[in-house]
């Protein structure tokens, strides 16, 4: 199996769209350049920052395939997100993933028809999993959107065994308890929210999988310089930063505002599809004004 670490930041990236809501593959090459240009060098695809529940699986194909002919070129590793309610397409997903020469897969849990134990995820995960032996398996622990929710040191002791390529946990959940125990089986656990990062850096983490790398990731490097050189102040005001621009961005539902601010760094990505709402009229330019206001365009852009 390919030996693969989620340390430092990796993107979440956007699903391009054009303002009709099809696709925009053209834009790939862009977001990978402004990811390179920022430092960041791992890209998590088609999860839920690219709104994979809004594409068809024939659009995560193309997605995926086109990812694996930008990445390489900008020095990018490139992980796939395949989780969806039918194991089979999963599954599907996972083997194409891999075809391509994806560093790693990731998948959440079916979300419809919920796992109603431990077990029965575990069952899903390496249903997943198991066509795709060579290529390292993290699990995508989201229980605010997916409902499922289970013991995730528990989680990594009973699926190891059975799921032989199991690498860790994309663990998006601000359980740092279980965190801070997941952290001590040796497998990898990047942390997936970007607004506590420095909690879980504090109990150990060495990388974060997140939506606001793709446009702040100057905000984080400095965070995690500031913590490694002890300089905890900074490292807070680093943080306090990225609580802000979340807010900001939050208040204009997450998804349409993010992807707006996108655009204000030149990277067009386009509205986002429902049921994620696109931003109203005039929204966007009183959006720029609030990031304005916070100092968003001083501390965020490198």
């Amino acid at each position: 199996m390919k030996d693969l670490r989620l340390h430092g930041l990796v993107a979440a990236t956007h699903t391009p769209f054009h303002t009709d809501g099809e696709l925009n593959l053209a834009v790939v090459e862009a977001q990978a350049l402004h990811l390179a240009r920022n430092g960041v060098n791992l890209v998590f695809i088609g999860g839920s920052t690219g709104e994979s529940h809004s594409l068809s699986l024939e659009e995560r194909v193309q997605l995926a395939e086109r990812w694996a002919q930008v990445a390489p070129s900008h020095g990018l590793q490139l992980v796939v997100h395949v989780g969806t309610n039918c194991l089979r397409d999963a599954r599907n997903l996972a083997e194409h993933a891999e075809k391509l020469g994806a560093a790693a897969i990731s998948a959440l849990a079916p979300s419809y028809f919920k796992p109603r134990s431990l077990d029965v995820l575990i069952d899903c995960c390496e249903k997943i999993a198991g066509g795709t032996p060579g290529t390292p398996f993290y699990f995508y622990d989201i229980p605010v959107l997916t409902g499922v929710n289970f013991s995730m040191p528990e989680f990594l002791a009973k699926a190891g065994p059975r799921i032989p390529n199991l690498a860790g946990i994309k663990f998006t959940n601000p359980d740092l308890m279980a965190y801070q125990t997941c952290l001590q089986t040796g497998f990898d656990v990047p942390w997936g929210i970007d607004e506590s990062f420095l909690g879980a850096l504090a109990v150990g983490a060495k990388g974060a999988v997140g939506s606001s790398y793709n446009f702040a990731a100057p905000v984080y490097h400095r965070l995690m310089a500031a913590f490694q050189a002890g300089d905890f102040e900074a490292a807070r005001r680093e943080q306090l930063r990225s609580v802000r621009l979340v807010e900001t961005l939050a208040a204009y539902g997450y998804m349409a505002a993010a992807k707006a601010t996108m655009g204000f760094l030149g990277v067009e990505v386009g509205p986002p599809r429902l049921p994620n709402a696109s931003l109203a009229a005039g929204q966007p330019e009183e959006l720029r004004r609030k990031l304005e206001a916070i100092g968003f365009f001083e501390w965020g852009v490198a």
